[in-house]
């Protein structure tokens, strides 16, 4: 444990001298005042010897105010020597942060990181800063007092020194198991941390769906188990510290009773006997300093390890010792016979091939997993393919500085994160150098500057946490203004009006089409509405492009694209009122509807109704008995597996589920989850069965059908 806690203090080890010293100086005379109860009793008292008696008397007193002065600049400077290693930690964790890839992201959970940066770091502090009062300084008296001892009477020594091994045996036995009790504690303090920011960050969630019961139950689970192992740590450390201080204090009766008796036999002198003692008890309570240090040393040791375990996190994405600065794109960017899979489990991008042309507008567009998103990963160089490569004016990104190439891009997320910062501190994010006069200028650009100034702050308006005094649009558009500063070669657009409503996007559109003049636009969108104008459309399947060209060359090739663009123009949300509305021919498309005649899907039509639901929001649990088919007008959902425990499909604007759910109320197979805010028409049992009673030889049809099709699943 102190090999592993020492490696902190090596850089410091210059500073550490005049703290050492100190250390010594106060050993020196914490050990002289034994010494000189052997000579007050032997020399003074005995002899009757006022001058010596006075002589002892001050120099012990010009002893303590010396060492008190000494001890003071020792605590003060080692106090900023641990203060600075504290900073030091903390500083390495976090830039550390900045340096890890995605894929870190990913998988880590925020609590436990914010965890290894409270209670880690305070352990380590913690174990730490008593080092020299509990851990030196009674070291350092431990070792001068045996070696006093012996001076003195080394039979009574020898005896003492054959009996040490029963104060240390305690811990001895029992340092490794507290430490890995003191690391599983800090493991569930991590989980609890979790728990509570994704609670923190939630609670109109919570509120909103009645989770306040299960994230309760699962904060009492978490925190009873933080409990017993919080318990366990307790007992072990408490049992190092108590059985090292039994030992020390059955040592200090076996040594009191010896060498009484040999004062009694007039072996050793009175004062002998007294300086003895008095060095004994020292070096006794020096044992239980260090024993009762001991659960110090442990929590810093564990807090160490959990610390280290995120130092030791390797980017995904690193460069090379000779990297290439990059210029505006000139020419283009390339994707060559690149492969990529984020879990190794299954390939997201099989065999991409493509280019997109300096100063071209592009799109990337399919189903929901088909690597869209992937893409612009890869050209942001969050990742590295596998194989492959992405080729920047002929450059691989591989051998790119990844600064230069940030330099060159902006990006505009579906979720833009908005500090708890002025507006104009955040637009300056993208270039911290920029002037008052540039930061306006890229407002304009993104078409908030009147809005900003019109607040009674104008740019210094605080903007809150994650943007949470503005809406969706607002908080967009201060997103673009931020992107647009950095005057990018290449803007990149991630689902960036997805989560927005129709009017909004619709402006929003509007805002891009300017914005892309003079430079490269790649779009990642599933809403094809917003690419019909782009030079060139990607179209992806399965991580693979399956079709590219303009909006018209792809809906003549009459393939996916064509598809996709049939299901999504079958529904509409009005950019007024919000209410969605659905086409007969998209209600064609549904199986169990495609029997229905043209009059009956136009009746139809009228008995769908709006649900609007929020981000996160279970649309249908897996169990729950079916009483209605939804069909998407905006948005995107999860359908969950499992309970709710397996990725099955996403879907998106114009699909449907929930079907069967129009002829029985059977029990759902999958649960369906909102990924965002999310529009959907909704048709229940009541009224389709109401047509099915109008039409036996329809309901005749559709029965035969359902049945059929259920024997196929079986």
């Amino acid at each position: 444990m102190l090999r592993a806690l020492l490696q902190y203090f090596r850089p410091y080890r210059a500073r550490l001298i005049p703290v050492f010293l100190a250390s010594i100086l106060e050993t020196c005379f914490n050990a002289g005042i034994p010494l000189s109860v052997k000579f007050i009793i032997d020399r003074a008292l005995v002899d009757r010897n006022q001058r010596m008696l006075l002589l002892i008397i001050a120099a012990l007193a010009a002893g303590a105010v010396i060492v008190s002065v000494t001890s003071l600049g020792r605590d003060y400077l080692y106090a900023k020597i641990v203060g600075q290693i504290v900073q030091s930690v903390r500083q390495r964790m976090f830039e550390h942060l900045q340096r890890l890839s995605m894929a870190f992201y990913a998988r880590a959970e925020a609590g436990d990181v914010m965890s290894r940066f409270s209670n880690d770091v305070s352990a380590v502090e913690t174990g730490l800063a008593a080092g020299v009062s509990w851990g030196l300084q009674p070291l350092l008296d431990l070792l001068l007092s045996a070696v006093l001892v012996f001076l003195l009477e080394w039979r009574l020594a020898l005896i003492g020194i054959v009996m040490c091994p029963l104060c240390i045996l305690g811990p001895r036995l029992f340092a490794k198991k507290a430490t890995d009790a003191s690391v599983a504690k800090q493991e569930h303090e991590s989980r609890i941390m979790s728990l509570l920011q994704e609670t923190l960050t939630a609670p109109a969630v919570v509120r909103a769906f009645n989770l306040q019961d299960t994230v309760i139950d699962r904060f009492r689970g978490r925190n009873q188990r933080l409990f017993g192992a919080g318990l366990r740590m307790g007992l072990l450390t408490s049992i190092m510290e108590r059985s090292a201080n039994f030992g020390t204090l059955f040592l200090q009766v076996v040594v009191m009773g010896i060498s009484g008796y040999l004062t009694f036999l007039g072996v050793i002198t009175v004062g002998t006997f007294a300086a003895f003692q008095t060095l004994f008890v020292s070096l006794s309570y020096s044992f239980m300093y260090l024993a009762q240090y001991t659960p110090n040393l442990v929590n810093a040791t564990g807090g160490m390890i959990h610390m280290e375990e995120l130092l030791k996190e390797k980017p995904g994405v690193e460069e090379p010792a000779v990297t290439v600065d990059l210029s505006p794109l000139r020419e283009a960017l390339e994707f060559r016979d690149v492969h990529f899979s984020y879990t190794r489990d299954r390939r997201n991008l099989d065999d991409v091939s493509l280019t997109i042309s300096s100063g071209t507008s592009v799109a990337f567009v399919g189903p929901s997993g088909s690597g869209k998103s992937t893409m612009l990963n890869l050209l942001l160089r969050f990742y590295d393919p596998d194989s492959g490569a992405v080729l920047y004016d002929g450059t691989d990104l591989r051998q790119a500085k990844q600064t230069s190439l940030r330099a060159q891009t902006s990006v505009v997320f579906q979720e833009n994160t908005l500090f708890n910062a002025s507006i104009r501190e955040n637009i300056r994010m993208a270039k911290p150098g920029a002037g008052d006069a540039e930061v306006e200028a890229a407002a304009r650009a993104a078409e908030i500057h009147d809005f900003i100034v019109s607040l009674p702050q104008s740019y210094d308006t605080l903007c809150g946490e994650r943007g949470g005094r503005f809406s969706g649009g607002q908080r967009q558009r201060i997103a673009i203004a931020r992107a647009m500063l950095r005057n990018p070669s290449i803007l990149l657009l991630d689902e960036a009006t997805s989560a927005l409503d129709p009017a909004t996007e619709q402006a929003l559109n509007t805002t891009f089409d300017c914005l892309a003049r003079g430079r490269t636009m790649i779009s990642v969108t599933h809403r094809l509405r917003t690419v019909v104008n782009m030079d060139r459309i990607f179209v992806l399947d399965r991580g693979t492009i399956a079709e590219s060209g303009t909006h018209r060359e792809l809906l003549s090739n009459n393939g996916l694209y064509a598809h996709l663009w049939q299901k999504q123009n079958g529904v509409h949300v009005d950019a007024d009122t919000g209410r969605a509305t659905v086409d007969e021919s998209l209600l064609a498309e549904i199986p169990l509807l495609a029997r229905t005649s043209p009059a009956t899907r136009t009746a139809l039509k009228a008995w769908f109704r709006t649900e609007r639901f929020n981000d996160g929001y279970q649309i249908i649990l897996q169990g729950d008995a079916g009483d209605r088919l939804y069909i998407i007008a905006r948005g995107t959902v999860e359908v969950l597996r499992d309970n709710a425990k397996q990725l099955h499909a996403k879907l998106g604007d114009g699909d449907y589920f929930g079907e069967m759910a129009l002829l029985s109320n059977e029990p759902r197979n999958a649960t369906v989850r909102a990924v965002g805010p999310c529009v959907c028409l909704s048709l229940e049992r009541d009224r389709f069965q109401q047509l099915l009673i109008e039409e036996p030889g329809l309901r005749r049809e559709i029965e035969q059908m359902a049945a059929a099709r259920a024997g196929a699943q079986a």
